[in-house]
């Protein structure tokens, strides 16, 4: 999803834009929507530009953090909206807010060739906006999505998923793909058995704790994760006689990238543009490529296909937009392109052990049961010498353990298998 970000970094030199003033950047409205051929459930994303978006957020997995700890970027979504799309011949599809900022559309429905269409956004606080017309330009046909072992610019080894298409209908010449890629996911250090920790208060309290080795009831050794694209990608075949596409690299994963260790699936989607969207989203692309984000591009000038109803100046950010899409999914497995080769899991597993707790004057690291309680590890087995054969004699315990993303692989993805995977 498209954020537009406000945020002067103090490594920039300062700029003027005559385009914004302070109290417009906190509170200039982000509207967000792509409206599709398809009969679906369409989504219109609303939310409001902030300079305090937390962009210094550590993602790095670490094993001594507790998941539900661990911090988050927020966006300051626009809330109790009236959100409807308009067509020409008279239709009018309503939107509910089904979470904070995010407005479904009330039916399932497909948009038309050659029809034009307009959204019309009512705030909370009154005021009333409406898109420009906005209509399918064309549609065209995914032949076929593909992957060939390949280097990068880096010559690094991986593997390249293309992309080639055909025109059906319309002016189908700009083009922007995205992509879902789905993997799975396996806990390489996986046990059928858990620390069930009960009447234990924290490290002040250890007497009373009750500490069991528990048979799982949870499927926590398979599982599987699906991220959305989130690059620009946009491409044009206006020149080209014919209008195919032909081998559009949509994704390239190196070799060493811990999701195609197992099995890896990907599902490309061709959306058809106008020429002002795909203009737009170029735009936006070289805006978020340059070395220096304010050298070439200013943010006052990347505004939204939206306006007042009023005909007041107020910069609104985002964009509307109607495409034609079709899609196509493969799967793939590492051994058919690296067959000599295993890569890294995500994390950097190893076996420990640990006593049960330890004393203010104790030198040993974390106590196991300090552990369990935050969540951070999980069972392996009763304590064995040859596991852990660095580990100071005087801080041994009786488990051997690893970080719980080793042997828990919920830490990761889900363990619900998607209803579209084949093995």
């Amino acid at each position: 999803m498209l954020l537009v970000v406000l945020t002067f970094s103090a490594c920039v030199e300062e700029i003027e834009i005559d385009t914004l003033n302070e109290n417009e950047s906190q509170s200039a409205l982000v509207v967000e929507a792509i409206f599709t051929n398809e009969a679906i459930t369409q989504t219109v994303y609303l939310s409001r530009s902030s300079v305090n978006l937390d962009l210094e957020t550590d993602t790095v997995y670490s094993p001594y953090i507790p998941l539900s700890s661990r911090p988050f970027d927020t966006v300051d979504w626009e809330i109790g909206a009236t959100v409807t799309l308009l067509s020409e011949s008279g239709e009018e599809f309503k939107f509910t807010e089904a979470q904070d900022g995010v407005y479904h559309s009330n039916t399932p429905f497909a948009l038309q060739m050659g029809v034009n269409y307009t959204l019309d956004i009512s705030r909370n606080n009154g005021q009333e906006y409406e898109s420009d017309p906005i209509s399918i330009q064309g549609i065209s046909r995914v032949t076929n999505v593909y992957s060939e072992k390949a280097e990068n610019d880096n010559g690094e080894e991986g593997i390249a998923i293309y992309v080639d298409s055909e025109p059906l209908e319309g002016n189908a010449k700009y083009f922007k793909y995205t992509y879902a890629e789905t993997y799975k996911i396996v806990a390489p250090f996986w046990q059928n058995f858990e620390f069930e920790l009960t009447n234990y208060d924290g490290i002040d309290d250890v007497v009373d704790y009750d500490l069991e080795v528990v048979v799982k009831e949870t499927e926590d050794r398979i599982c599987y994760n699906t991220v959305s694209s989130n690059t620009i990608d946009v491409f044009s075949t206006d020149g080209v006689s014919e209008g195919n596409v032909t081998k559009h690299k949509v994704r390239f994963i190196t070799k060493d990238n811990f999701i195609i260790a197992q099995r890896y699936s990907i599902l490309v989607q061709q959306q058809v543009q106008s020429p002002d969207a795909n203009s737009f989203y170029k735009t936006l692309q070289s805006f978020s490529q340059s070395d220096n984000l304010f050298s070439q591009i200013q943010p006052g000038g990347i505004y939204a296909n939206v306006h007042r109803k009023d005909g007041k100046i107020e910069n609104v950010y985002g964009y509307v937009e109607a495409v034609g899409v079709t899609e196509q999914r493969i799967f793939l497995n590492y051994e058919d392109f690296f067959p000599e080769e295993t890569p890294p899991y995500a994390f950097n597993c190893g076996f420990e052990t640990a006593k049960l707790f330890n004393s203010p004057t104790d030198p040993c690291p974390q106590g196991l049961l300090e552990r369990i309680d935050i969540g951070t590890v999980t069972y392996y087995s009763d304590y064995v010498e040859n596991l852990v054969p660095d580990a100071n004699p005087i801080c041994v315990g009786p488990f051997i353990f690893v970080p719980t993303i080793c042997g828990d692989c919920t830490v990761l993805g889900s363990n619900i298998k998607p209803d579209f995977w084949v093995d």
